[in-house]
């Protein structure tokens, strides 16, 4: 019931907002309306009606606006907060967006100050006010928004950087004197208030972006308050480093303010900023150096002990120690750094503190940090580089704890009576280990390490592998899910560093591992790798985050005896992920088509034209469809092992399929699969076409094998395979199609996983069959066969099923849909000329929208195929004014159509020259094919659009724009061939460098909207 009382006042409100008359209803709501939440509303309309993109206010209008709100706030200085807020920030977003709006001569926009001095002279609710206003501003003109182009956002901001952001800062500082001066009680609501408000207009002046390109608030190359090179000369900048370490030298002294998790927080990124702004060389010569350091890294060892406090802050800190630890090798002072006597306490704190946290975090039930990757991963980057800094004392502080844990782990596992707590601690302090361990030997950079270093390098690895030793021994009683996920991390760590041409095969790390387990060279430990990778593959089968990352591990795998092994036994007797049991769920199997891939890959390092060899290796596989087809053919089946069985089978396939991408062994896999086993395929999508856990994965694997990867598809001359195979996909499509349209209307939270996802696979099946060049579809009108003209068919039912706005939110879609319609205009053109009205626009209008998705392929797919489209138009004109023979009837009917809406060709011409002119254009090349033949077919709108964009310039640039226009089609015929459109294509580029720079050297910014209205 909610739901829809929420849905009805959301369409109201829209309704609301798209009225006429809605200007005159906000002022009634703000005159009259006794509630707050009306001059809420009343305030959120107008912030959307004044930042529309199409059909903007006109300016008398806004200014209007700007100062009723003024006026508004000025009289009401007590309206509730929130209010407040929503007045505020509407008059922010039409100062920003007028920025460069002139009525006579004057920025009707820009008197910023002045319009809130009258605040700041009067009671402290309206200083308060006022001081928000220059706030609030600050950060709006700070921030850029997906509406509006990114260009005219920085132009904005640059202007107010040089024209108003001085002043305010001043402002604000002479306020902020002015309170200091006076005795201020803080637990006065309205003093305490007018202070935090000032203290946050400081901070973002200072948050201001000046670089013009701001990097998001979690980086850490944002710089204290954006101090550059370019501002300070190296004396100043040498006094600016000297007052910030003494002022984080008074903090450390005197920490009671760090207990506040917010002032810890923001305490350790400025920490971390001191090493990202400055070299460790600036850092050493400054005044108090050996005592801050002291300080710092007392204050990172009590913070790394204290590991429950505030987790998110340890990452600016050992982030700050890493760069520390790097700039080592390089630092020229002569000052002492002292990085070697601290950075292995910062390294033993963070080891030590993660092996203690085990037993609390087991003792209270808190939650553990090691179930977060991403985190635990990001930190053990940063260690890599800590740990490799007196790299002796890292490694005799792991050997000394590992030791310790393995033999009490060792000692519980022997004893009888000791308590499953126990040993999940001991598992617990070893998986930090583990981590760890392979972390610093991941940190090891070839240049700067020792033959001392890859010992100690061979000690720690042979820990770790007598330790996996002893844990796949146990694995069939019992085994620990964390652990394991830590040994593979130490394996991807060890292999990217000691295995690989690149490594020194006499490396002292082998001599070690030699000595103690025996592995004299890389292949042997590889052999060790593929004993794991089968042992997990064995016992976790059921366990998806193991059995993915160990198939990750898969790939850099050679000719060993373990290899063959998996190639001959992959049945769920060896591997229990393959196996069907009925307690997991279908969508559980996506780890098969990974582990059939690896194994596809692997067959054909030797398979060549083997058939026996592949008949052999497809036998669990053969097995499996008969098994499918038998109970399909009766009429009570076990309807839930099927569909396992069959999913499971499917997935397995389309990972062969994948691997396979050659010729030979493709043409096996389809001779197994064709004509055999497709219609028990084609059966499973009549049957359990409204389940995608199901349909999804046949859907695929039919995609995977209409996909001409590689040249793999080509039949011989004599082979009606390819025309076989297309009539199969067009019967998928067309049944898949005609069911899942049965449905109706799907509820929006489960559209794409019921309905989208599907249409989205049928798609790229489409686009895949269409431009794999091995049909020839001439042949089907011929013959009269309608399987091209129904997979067709089917494609238009579906799409116009999809709301535009869909086809845009949802990313696979829209990427499937936009590529196979650049194939059908590119191919198919006469279809799409013989389609309804109503079908033809809603094509134009899908392409006219994808022109501005944030997606570069979905924007380069548009103008692709809006190009095909222009260049057949243009054809099929020039073709009428030639008086040829009657084309036929459809393409005078497609004329017919563009000549009734001219709008929708004028509209698209208007797009793409804007985004070239006033955008961040990332696509150039794609946007300049279209553009000449939208030119060349509306040559007045062309005309009309030039004068508009040449008179929106400030006078004395107008006739260097126009010039810019002339050259632009300097030397162009009226032709669309292929030298033509070359021509066309780089004077573009010589026009687009031209306006820009016209553009920056002044001050009006063009608004694109004039040109659309």
């Amino acid at each position: 019931f909610r739901h829809t009382v929420r849905h009805q006042a959301e369409k109201a409100l829209v309704e609301f907002t798209n009225s006429p008359d809605c200007l005159s209803k906000c002022q009634l709501l703000l005159e009259r309306g006794s509630s707050s939440y009306s001059q809420l509303l009343a305030a959120t309309c107008l912030s959307k009606l004044v930042s529309r993109t199409s059909n903007p206010l006109p300016l008398e209008q806004r200014i209007d606006i700007r100062n009723y709100v003024l006026n508004y706030l000025a009289t009401r200085p007590k309206l509730a907060a929130f209010v407040t807020q929503a007045l505020i920030q509407l008059y922010a977003r039409i100062t920003k967006l007028g920025w460069f709006d002139c009525q006579k001569d004057d920025y009707v926009f820009r008197n910023v100050i002045a319009d809130v001095t009258r605040f700041l002279q009067d009671s402290v609710e309206h200083c308060i006010i006022g001081v928000t206003i220059l706030s609030q501003l600050t950060n709006e003109i700070n921030q850029a928004d997906t509406t509006h182009p990114l260009t005219k956002h920085r132009k904005i901001a640059s202007s107010f950087r040089d024209s108003s952001l001085f002043d305010i800062f001043t402002l604000s500082c002479n306020l902020l004197k002015q309170a200091s001066g006076k005795n201020l009680n803080l637990n006065d609501e309205s003093q305490h208030g007018l202070l935090m408000q000032l203290l946050k207009l400081s901070y973002n002046c200072l948050n201001y972006d000046f670089i013009g390109t701001s990097t998001d608030e979690s980086s850490d190359d944002l710089c204290t308050a954006q101090e550059t090179r370019s501002l300070f000369n190296n004396a100043e900048r040498a006094k600016f480093l000297s007052h910030l370490v003494d002022g984080v030298k008074r903090i450390l002294a005197n920490p009671q303010c760090l207990p506040d998790p917010n002032n810890y927080h923001e305490f350790c990124r400025l920490l971390a900023r001191l090493k990202s702004n400055y070299q460790l060389g600036e850092l050493v010569k400054v005044e108090n150096y050996p005592e801050v350091i002291r300080l710092i890294a007392n204050f990172t060892v009590t913070s790394l002990q204290h590991w429950e406090f505030a987790p998110n802050s340890v990452h600016y800190l050992l982030s700050l120690w890493q760069r520390l630890a790097a700039s080592v090798p390089y630092v020229k002072a002569t000052e002492p750094h002292l990085l070697e006597t601290y950075t292995p306490e910062v390294t033993k704190a963070y080891i030590t503190s993660r092996l203690e946290s085990v037993h609390v975090i087991l003792r209270d039930g808190l939650e553990d940090p090691l179930d977060d990757a991403g985190l635990v991963q990001q930190q053990l980057d940063q260690l890599s580089t800590i740990g490799r800094c007196e790299y002796e004392k890292t490694c005799a502080l792991l050997v000394q704890l590992f030791d310790q844990a393995a033999q009490t782990y060792q000692e519980l596992l022997q004893s009888t009576n000791s308590s499953t707590a126990d040993i999940t601690v001991q598992e617990g302090r070893l998986t930090w280990l583990v981590y760890i361990i392979g972390a610093v030997i991941g940190g090891r950079v070839s240049f700067a390490s020792t033959d001392e270093q890859d010992a100690m390098d061979g000690e720690l690895v042979c820990r770790v592998l007598q330790l996996m030793n002893l844990t796949d021994s146990r694995l069939a009683q019992a085994g620990n899910e964390r652990l394991e996920l830590a040994m593979l991390s130490f394996f991807e760590q060890f292999r990217k560093i000691y295995i690989g041409d690149q490594v020194q095969k006499s490396s002292k790390l082998y001599r070690r591992l030699s000595e103690v387990l025996g592995l004299n060279d890389e292949t042997m430990v590889l052999s060790v790798f593929i004993g794991k990778i089968i042992t997990n593959l064995k016992y976790w089968g059921q366990c998806e985050p193991i059995t993915s990352k160990t198939l990750h591990s898969v790939r850099k795998l050679v000719k060993l005896s373990a290899v063959q092994f998996m190639l001959n036994n992959h049945t769920s007797e060896h591997f229990s992920f393959l196996g069907v049991n009925n307690q997991s769920n279908l969508s559980d199997m996506r780890c098969r088509t990974t582990f059939y891939t690896a194994l596809g890959r692997l067959l054909m390092v030797d398979l060549g034209e083997d058939e026996d060899q592949f008949e052999q290796f497809m036998l669990p596989l053969t097995a499996a469809f008969e098994a499918v087809a038998q109970m399909l053919s009766t009429n009570t089946f076990n309807e839930q092992e099927a569909k396992r069985t069959l999913v499971g089978l499917v997935r397995d396939l389309r990972g062969i399929a994948f691997a396979f991408n050659a010729k030979t062994s493709f043409m096996m896999l389809f001779d197994w699969i064709y004509p055999a086993y497709m219609p028990i395929l084609q059966r499973a999508i009549e049957l359990w076409y409204h389940d995608p856990a199901c349909t999804t994965p046949v859907l695929k694997l039919m995609a995977e094998l209409v996909h001409n990867r590689s040249q793999r598809l080509q039949f011989d001359v004599s082979s009606p395979n390819g025309i076989l195979l297309f009539r199969e996909t067009s019967k998928m499509i067309t049944t898949y199609g005609n069911r899942i349209l049965t449905l109706g209307e799907v509820p929006k939270d489960q559209v794409y996983g019921v309905k989208l996802k599907g249409v989205s696979v049928c798609f790229a099946m489409l686009k895949a069959v269409l431009s794999g060049n091995y049909v020839n579809f001439g042949v089907f009108r011929l013959y009269g066969d309608d399987a091209l003209d129904n997979a067709l068919q089917t494609f238009i039912k579906l799409l116009l099923s999809i709301p535009h706005s869909d086809l845009l939110d949802y990313p696979k879609l829209s990427q499937s849909f936009y590529s196979l319609l650049e194939v059908l205009t590119q191919d198919h053109m006469n279809f799409i000329a013989s389609l309804e009205p109503h079908v033809v626009m809603y094509i134009l209008s899908s392409i006219s929208e994808g022109l501005t998705a944030l997606d570069t392929m979905v924007c380069t797919g548009c103008c692709s195929s809006l190009d095909h489209i222009v260049t057949y138009l243009f054809k099929q004109l020039s073709r009428s004014t030639k008086k040829r023979p009657a084309p036929m009837a459809t393409d005078d009917r497609f004329l017919h159509i563009m000549q009734q809406h001219p709008e929708m060709i004028q509209q698209m011409l208007s797009t793409v020259l804007n985004i070239i002119i006033f955008e961040d254009c990332r696509n150039q090349w794609s946007m300049s094919r279209p553009l000449l033949g939208l030119i060349l077919l509306n040559e007045k709108y062309f005309a009309d659009l030039r004068n508009s964009i040449v008179n929106s310039q400030p006078p004395e640039k107008q006739q260097a724009m126009h010039l810019c226009f002339e050259n632009l089609m300097e030397g162009i015929e009226r032709n669309l061939l292929t030298k033509n459109r070359d021509r066309f294509t780089q004077n573009l580029s010589v026009f687009r460098r031209e306006v820009n720079d016209s553009m920056k050297n002044s001050t009006y910014g063009v608004n694109s909207n004039d040109m659309m209205s």
